[in-house]
């Protein structure tokens, strides 16, 4: 049909309004469902780099890591931003830099602050796990606990997320570093979840402390990249999920020695082809995910929900997905098996990358456009 040039403009005019409308309302408070409760999503923090890591050091005070390098401590309540002295140099490239930050679980004792980040070794980029104090706008005795032997000239599958267990050890976990073979090598640290005690030494429990061929800190192995890590303190369960090929992302329970399969079995393909990863999707002597994607939901981050605000939740798994943009939660039953599925804010069509849960039980995340939203009660006090 033909509309005359007045017409046409007044649609065009109605066009923008309702994109606007549409952008606006994406930005602006909303609510959605979930297992019955209500639950209201708002925008609190935008103009961020990529904020890959977040963590409460108060109840109105959140640490926040940019992956150019950058920590900025930010006040929920003024929106202030305030990028914090006194950090180590990060080799910021490809998928490196300033990576997860997280508080000690004794913090209000001790004040100590953990940090995983890329450093360069001579032109070649590894995964450091570091601590430090928080002295005003300023970090003081900055000690670097492990300078992992994962060096490459890649410039992806850094990992590295942190988490604590109930008996003073610290997890986190480097990715094969794009070398396949790395994740089957117990000689260096890629591809592995690593365990230490919170000042940096080695437990002397770990598997592999009195093999000498094997690495003492390594926990498990057989990881692509592991992008999130939650300990389960209530099920004394340590979850990780980490990056698969084409498809074949995974959760996974994680045990000590245990051959979690990267590269010789995948649920994966191919980049290059519809070809399956090693020799398929099981060997007797490895361990099987607990959940598989496919295709692919490319996860950022994972949280155990152990909160009181949202009760119908607890005990579930959340992730964020970088690829197809949503976080994913999982429900899992007494024996750890994976149930059920859903996929939530699909709507704001944003690559979420960190989750953090707050001191009143409420969930944070960050997505890559450099903003921080917040899941809280309908109508909460």
């Amino acid at each position: 049909m033909n509309y005359p040039l007045k017409n046409k403009k007044l649609l065009l005019l109605i066009s923008w309004l309702s994109l606007i409308s549409i952008l606006n309302a994406e930005e602006s408070p909303f609510t959605i469902q979930s297992e019955g409760m209500k639950l209201d999503v708002e925008k609190i923090i935008d103009g961020l780099g990529v904020p890959w890591g977040i963590t409460f050091i108060s109840e109105n005070k959140l640490l926040v890591t940019e992956r150019s390098g950058s920590v900025l401590l930010i006040d929920l309540d003024t929106s202030k931003k305030v990028i914090l002295k006194n950090t180590p140099k990060v080799l910021h490239d490809g998928q490196g830099g300033m990576l997860d930050v997280t508080v000690s679980p004794d913090y209000r004792k001790n004040g100590w602050i953990y940090f995983t980040y890329v450093k360069d070794d001579e032109g070649e980029g590894i995964t450091v796990l570091a601590r430090a104090k928080l002295k005003q706008n300023s970090f003081i005795q900055w000690q670097d606990l492990l300078l992992t032997k994962s060096r490459t000239k890649e410039s992806y599958h850094f990992g590295s997320r942190i988490a604590f267990d109930d008996k003073g050890h610290v997890y986190f976990g480097i990715g094969d570093r794009g070398i396949r073979p790395n994740a089957q090598n117990l000689t260096n640290h890629a591809g592995s979840i690593l365990r230490l005690n919170l000042d940096g030494s080695i437990p002397n429990d770990n598997p592999y402390v009195k093999n000498k061929s094997v690495l003492p800190e390594i926990w498990s192995y057989g990881h692509r990249n592991p992008q999130g890590l939650s300990y389960d303190i209530n099920n004394k369960r340590l979850w990780e999920n980490e990056h698969g090929p084409r498809g074949g992302d995974e959760i996974n329970l994680i045990n000590p020695a245990v051959n979690y399969g990267w590269p010789e079995i995948s649920y994966g393909k191919e980049y290059w082809g519809p070809f399956a990863v090693g020799e398929g999707t099981h060997r007797d002597d490895i361990e099987q995910p607990v959940k598989v994607y496919i295709p692919s939901i490319a996860p950022g981050s994972l949280m155990i929900y152990s909160g009181d605000a949202f009760p119908k939740w607890k005990g579930n798994l959340f992730s964020g997905a970088l690829k197809l943009r949503h976080i994913n939660r999982i429900v899992l039953n007494t024996k750890g098996e994976a149930i059920k599925e859903e996929r939530l804010l699909r709507s704001i069509d944003e690559r979420i990358r960190a989750l953090v849960q707050s001191p009143q039980g409420w969930i944070y995340f960050s997505t890559d456009s450099g903003k921080i939203y917040r899941i809280s009660p309908e109508n909460k006090k």
